[in-house]
């Protein structure tokens, strides 16, 4: 499981969504970090 800001990201969830567990973060501010950096949204967290 992925952690950021101490905060658990699911690992069975798409990027996009997963990011959204972050408070403060929706879906189009998750879009914007995961184009920022290069990954794909729809790849799970897993394989990040």
């Amino acid at each position: 499981m992925a952690r950021i800001a101490g905060i658990d990201l699911p690992k069975t969830k798409r990027g996009c969504i997963g990011l959204t567990y972050i408070y403060g973060i929706g879906r189009s501010r998750a879009l914007d970090i995961l184009k920022a950096v290069d990954v794909d949204p729809d790849k799970k967290v897993q394989d990040w």
